[in-house]
């Protein structure tokens, strides 16, 4: 008999068909999110579970009595309960590297926009304007040789800080947990503490993952540190960050502009205040957006699953349930 699975949200075929060869499934297969409720509902009898994202806690572990491994389309898990899932022997995997080249080029992508002003400057060109007498009024700042300051140098720092370095001719500078010599000596990046990187960088990436010690990491103190001219960009998790914070440093102008591709609260608030600023360029948490990293997300993640519920290790399985 076949391990029994559901997936909650729509997959490539060919992800389906792989999942089909090993598994019995059931799939949710409208375009919006599933409801929590029925979520939990479908939990009943299977062993295993393919997620985008769902909140991984006591109340779905205890509707799913035989569960065995949930398998997330993404390399964050901060929504696992990793200590409830311990307790109840349930594995948790995730879907790293595969994203980590397409995410940093969207890390470039706010970097280069909010330097050049792309998406303010696309809307006065839309509203009938062009050259000003001033052409002050459509400036921007060089990427090109600037200093890029790096919070987490995990896979997806590094390769930003390679575009950098060899695509811009940028002076890298990174802050972690650890040093890491052998990164250093590769791509000439120096390491600096947190404080030094924010007050010398003039775009500053945040790329840390979501924890404890990260939660509200950047707030006031630090946006103090930063220079007027800095850029700060944020791809990792809204929640890193004190939004604030941010909103106050950018209506006060200690900071030039801010590209997020998260925030505090998602889907975003219309009324936040970061999308009525002229100087933040927003996203809707596309870091993985491309239709080959995604497909590959979620094979990935399928064979996560697979492994799993056909008796072996996952190859993904998550730190904290090793």
């Amino acid at each position: 008999m076949k391990p029994v699975v559901f997936i909650d949200r729509v997959i490539p075929a060919e992800v389906e068909a792989y999942i089909a060869e090993h598994c019995d499934y059931s799939r949710w297969d409208r375009p919006e999110r599933m409801s929590r409720e029925l979520l939990l509902e479908k939990l009943a009898n299977v062993d295993g579970l393919l997620t985008g994202g769902a909140k991984i806690d006591n109340e779905l572990l205890e509707h799913a009595p035989k569960l065995k491994v949930v398998s997330s389309m993404s390399v964050g898990y901060n929504h696992y309960d990793t200590a409830a899932m311990k307790a109840r022997g349930v594995m948790g995997t995730n879907s790293p590297y595969v994203l980590d080249e397409t995410v940093a080029d969207l890390a470039f992508a706010l970097i280069l926009g909010t330097a050049r002003r792309t998406s303010e400057l696309a809307e006065y060109v839309k509203a009938g304007k062009w050259q000003a007498d001033d052409n002050e009024v459509l400036y921007g700042v060089d990427v090109h040789h600037a200093t890029l300051g790096i919070i987490g140098l995990g896979r997806i720092g590094e390769a930003i800080a390679r575009r950098g370095k060899f695509g811009f001719g940028m002076n890298v500078l990174y802050h972690n947990r650890s040093r890491k010599q052998a990164v250093e000596d590769e791509l000439g990046v120096s390491y600096r503490s947190l404080d030094e990187l924010l007050s010398t960088a003039d775009f500053i990436v945040l790329m840390t993952p979501l924890t404890p010690e990260t939660t509200r990491l950047i707030g006031r103190r630090e946006f103090e540190l930063m220079k007027p001219s800095a850029t700060f960009i944020n791809v990792s998790r809204g929640q890193t960050v004190d939004e604030e914070a941010l909103i106050e440093a950018l209506q006060n102008k200690k900071i030039r502009a801010a590209g997020l591709d998260v925030f505090n609260q998602e889907p975003a608030d219309p009324g936040n205040p970061l999308l009525q600023l002229p100087n933040v360029l927003a996203l809707p948490h596309i870091g993985s957006a491309t239709a080959q990293t995604r497909f590959d997300m979620a094979m990935l993640a399928a064979k996560n699953l697979v492994s799993a519920v056909t008796g072996h290790v996952p190859p993904n399985l998550v730190e904290e349930l090793k």
